[in-house]
């Protein structure tokens, strides 16, 4: 029944990180587009980007899906989110997680829900 969860969990979560970044991406500040496109999603059992931002080049642990801002090009992310002496914060990371995140935990839920059902 663990790997019916496991399987039946892996389609939500991933569309749920691709909506993710895509309400991201919908409040980054957008001049030439770099960091709009260093928004990515990586599934378990794949590296993040390295010098993406939060937490640099990893492996995703299983049954987990991760949303990361930057790249070996695009370093500034974190500048963008939370400004410098000279430059105010434009937030895009966190409030677009926060804005997409309660939909995909109900996706997630559902589908966890569903694949125990299917499994009895």
């Amino acid at each position: 029944m663990i790997q019916a969860g496991k399987v039946g969990a892996e389609p939500a979560l991933a569309q749920g990180g691709y909506e993710i970044a895509e309400a991201m991406e919908s409040l980054a500040p957008e001049d030439e587009g770099d960091l709009i496109g260093s928004i990515a999603v990586t599934l378990s059992g794949h590296a993040t980007p390295p010098y993406s931002q939060p937490g640099g080049s990893h492996v995703v642990p299983e049954n987990q899906v991760a949303i990361t801002a930057g790249n070996a090009d695009v370093r500034y992310p974190h500048l963008q989110e939370y400004g410098t002496k000279h430059h105010p914060a434009q937030p895009f990371f966190w409030p677009g997680f926060r804005l997409a995140k309660p939909r995909a935990e109900r996706r997630i839920k559902r589908a966890l829900a569903k694949a125990i059902r299917e499994a009895k």
